[in-house]
């Protein structure tokens, strides 16, 4: 669906990016993460045919979008940090606007305007002036604008950026409808939100791309998982078992009181080995009481990157 090739861009001497490729399937959600001046203002735009590379190829739904960037821009949906609004105008005739600005078919105009009010849940505000709605409703109707051409593609740069709690849920309810149906990169300084949103996720730094993973599997490594033991029996046997269990090693051991601890490992192969312990502990007549698996926080994954 998306593609970059080697995407590079020079401004002057300065390079902001760096042969930048990667692909994304029909229907994912990825984050895009990046300190400010990393590129990844510089690479929305690209691919939204709105800023020419410097070399390289990219490529939306099959369309070169140096060579068709008119036809690129029927296929994305594009939600930049400050919504394109019109604040004397009403939502339902901004739409209707948006509609006519990206070719909508004029038989069709009427139902996708009233599609998107639906699925944005702008209903009780369409005859309202947008220079009246909450910051909240002004990103839906940012978000509506993006959709109200069915595209294929949708990039939303920082969706919920300064606002409320309540406001955040509803974008990012809006924002999860989405998943399957379009592919959707989304770009914020907010990392839990893309904790929240999205499987995937994409760093760049320095104009270079340096993590393009699962999200799971980035913030929980196959080769250094961890876990959180809590058992029931005599501290002296509980050792003993961990000491037998070859596929994983004891970070420490915690005394919780009443016999109970609780023990942090780390595995440096499995997690299905993990079954070799419990066997151990059976052994040894030690009740397991809870295991979870420990998982870092996109947070401190970013910060480690950028340090």
């Amino acid at each position: 669906m998306i593609v970059s090739k080697n995407l590079s861009k020079q401004f002057g001497e300065f390079e902001a990016l760096k042969n930048v490729s990667f692909e994304i399937e029909q229907g994912e959600i990825v984050g895009f993460l990046g300190q400010n001046g990393a590129g990844k203002t510089t690479l929305m735009r690209i691919l939204t045919a709105y800023l020419p590379s410097s070399s390289g190829q990219a490529f939306v739904g099959g369309e070169d979008v140096s060579l068709n960037p008119l036809a690129v821009h029927k296929k994305i949906g594009y939600l930049p940090e400050t919504p394109p609004l019109y604040p004397n105008m009403t939502v339902k005739a901004y739409l209707r606007f948006a509609a006519q600005l990206k070719d909508v078919g004029v038989k069709f105009q009427k139902a996708q305007v009233e599609h998107v009010l639906e699925e944005c849940r702008l209903e009780d505000v369409q005859n309202q002036v947008i220079g009246t709605l909450s910051r909240g409703y002004k990103q839906r109707v940012g978000i509506a604008q993006a959709i109200v051409h069915e595209p294929e593609v949708i990039i939303l740069d920082e969706p919920t950026n300064g606002l409320d709690p309540i406001q955040i849920l509803h974008v990012r309810e809006l924002i999860r409808k989405l998943e399957h149906k379009r592919t959707v990169i989304v770009s914020t300084h907010i990392l839990s939100e893309i904790e929240q949103l999205a499987k995937r996720v994409l760093i760049i730094k320095k104009g270079e791309i340096v993590v393009d993973s699962n999200l799971e599997k980035f913030l929980i490594p196959d080769d250094r998982k961890q876990i959180f033991v809590k058992v029931k029996g005599e501290e002296f046997h509980i050792e003993q078992a961990v000491k037998d269990t070859n596929s994983v090693k004891q970070i420490n051991i915690e005394f919780l009181g009443e016999d109970i601890y609780e023990l942090h490992l780390e595995n440096t192969n499995n997690v299905a080995h993990y079954g070799e312990l419990v066997q151990n502990f059976i052994k040894y007549g030690i009740k397991v009481i809870e295991i979870k698996e420990k998982k870092g926080t996109l947070e401190e994954a970013f910060l480690k990157i950028n340090k």
